[in-house]
């Protein structure tokens, strides 16, 4: 079964929206993983590079399960995650849908 994300629709003359539910295909699905992993390798990388300029500036021995350690961490706090990118393009099929 695919991706899906469900969206409050509004109703005239309701006070209450209407949930409509989006479905990613396949396709869809894999293009936003495919980006999400290229960004995630982008990121990783650009945090290897900090870690390495932490250490430098601090003068801190730079053994390197420290600096890829570091570098984790880092990573957790940045990555975005392949949920977010497919309920990214769940909104955008949802708005274009309902223009």
């Amino acid at each position: 079964m695919g991706f899906s994300k469900s969206f409050p629709k509004t109703i005239d003359k309701s006070s209450y929206p209407k949930w409509e539910e989006i479905f990613l295909s396949e396709e869809e699905e894999r293009v936003e993983e495919s980006k999400c992993r290229e960004d995630n390798i982008v990121l990783m990388k650009e945090c290897i590079d900090d870690a390495k300029k932490l250490f430098s500036d601090k003068n801190l021995k730079d053994f390197q399960s420290d600096i890829i350690n570091t570098a984790i961490s880092l990573f957790e706090k940045r990555a975005s995650h392949e949920v977010f990118w497919k309920e990214s393009k769940a909104k955008e099929k949802f708005d274009a849908l309902n223009k």
